[in-house]
């Protein structure tokens, strides 16, 4: 009898034993599939684990899943399959599609609102919450990683040129100027750019205050037209053509690829992305600095002010609703004012809520880093209008790819400005209409 009680004991214990083990292991993960490479991967890792270490019941998985497009095709895939993430990171141009796909996503404010989390969109920049909110102001997705364009320059290079860094390019025809001291120095790469069609096309039609597109560049309604084929926007892609001719503006490729050019000292100037710059202080070897992005002083209102790219969260639908707790909780961390002003100091992404902008300037980060804050000034330059409060367009993502096609037809020689944007603004608007039809 002793050696049965003993047995039991021991059986009991064992089981209470792991069931405790199953109580602690009970942890629920929270899938946030990315598109961030080398430092910005590392600063959502990094992002990921204090969330992860601030508590015990959730865990934040970060996953690369590719490029923007690619992880937004693979998230549709995933959603078809039954088996989507939780959070999903999509670039701006995938908002109006996101927006159509009611079906799938569960809208920010409203998950908030349900977890019972602060949540106050008016905390956010304006520039950032009115591109990615409903016609009545509802923010539907949570803002996370915002940019803009601006222009990065070699020092070193401009001093062997004769050229004085602290005074920068700021307008189109100084650049080709410069551009033109840079080749005769010796220096491969003069210009160059990334992100062509959102530098060159949509923030450019933006900061000089002429349209992209009809009906408030798309938030008007599905029966939105593209217009960027403009004599504005014409004469800024003739420029580049001639200067591609002239060995003065060099293509290194569609995305993001041309800022390896940069970086590694072959390049000059780019234009690019504000989120560029931890890429840009963790890889260059050489003094390098942030300027404005350039205008042409000629064009009535410009400079307006730019538009913002980067990429929002959006929360896919749950078969398991517990899930949604544990993402409202993230949420609120990934917007509180000391996550934000780590991820926009480290980044040159700019600080998505007032309070952070406030407490990086409390901090003196501006003053002590000179041009951070360049981004947030051309955001804010002006009040935005119906050509700069940004773009809403169905298949944007085919648009764009349309837009690469017809720059590239440029930049060889094989078209001229006027003929490869009027055929890109009508392969465009055949995008635009098939899918005005799908949502109507």
């Amino acid at each position: 009898m002793a050696n049965r009680i003993r047995r039991f004991i021991c059986i009991a214990s064992a089981l209470a034993l792991a069931g405790m083990a199953t109580a602690a292991q009970a942890v629920t993960e929270i899938q946030w599939w990315h598109s961030m490479t080398g430092a910005l991967s590392d600063k959502v890792n990094e992002i990921a684990n204090k969330f992860n270490a601030s508590q015990s019941e959730y865990k934040v998985v970060p996953v690369y899943k590719g490029q923007y497009d690619e992880s937004m095709t693979a998230a549709i895939a995933a959603y078809r399959g039954g088996n989507p993430p939780q959070i999903l990171q999509v670039f701006e141009v995938g908002t109006a599609t996101m927006m159509a796909a009611k079906g799938a996503i569960k809208p920010v404010y409203q998950l908030m609102a349900e977890e019972h989390q602060p949540f106050d969109p008016k905390a956010f920049l304006g520039a950032v919450s009115s591109y990615f909110s409903d016609t009545s102001g509802h923010l539907l997705s949570m803002p996370f990683n915002s940019s803009t364009q601006v222009l990065y320059i070699n020092d070193d290079a401009f001093k062997k040129a004769g050229l004085d860094p602290a005074n920068p390019p700021k307008t189109w025809p100084d650049l080709e100027k410069d551009a033109e001291k840079l080749k005769a120095s010796g220096a491969a790469c003069a210009f160059t750019t990334g992100w062509q069609s959102w530098v060159q096309l949509e923030s450019f039609s933006a900061w000089h205050n002429v349209p992209f597109a009809s009906l408030q560049n798309g938030f008007g309604g599905l029966g939105t037209r593209l217009e960027f084929n403009g004599p504005v926007q014409v004469r800024h892609i003739k420029n580049l053509g001639d200067w591609a001719k002239k060995g003065l503006f060099t293509y290194k490729g569609r995305k993001d690829e041309p800022l390896a050019a940069f970086t590694s000292g072959e390049c000059a100037m780019i234009t690019t992305s504000s989120g560029s710059y931890a890429n840009i202080k963790a890889n260059a070897k050489f003094a390098w600095r942030v300027a404005t992005l350039p205008y042409y002083a000629d064009v009535k209102g410009a400079p307006q002010n730019t538009i913002i790219g980067g990429a929002t969260l959006w929360v896919m639908k749950q078969k398991n609703p517990d899930m949604y707790k544990g993402i409202a909780k993230f949420f609120t961390f990934l917007s509180s004012p000391e996550i934000q002003v780590d991820w926009h100091e480290s980044t040159g992404y700019v600080p998505i809520t007032l309070a952070a902008y406030d407490l990086a300037k409390k901090q003196g980060f501006y003053q002590k880093n000179p041009g951070t804050d360049i981004a947030i000034k051309e955001l804010t330059n002006k009040p935005p209008t119906a050509n700069s409060r940004g773009l809403r367009l169905g298949n944007f993502v085919q648009i764009r790819n349309i837009i690469d096609e017809e720059l590239e037809s440029v930049w060889s020689g094989q078209k001229t400005a006027k003929q490869a944007l009027d055929s890109a603004v009508k392969r465009g608007n055949e995008q635009l209409v098939r899918f005005q039809k799908a949502n109507e």
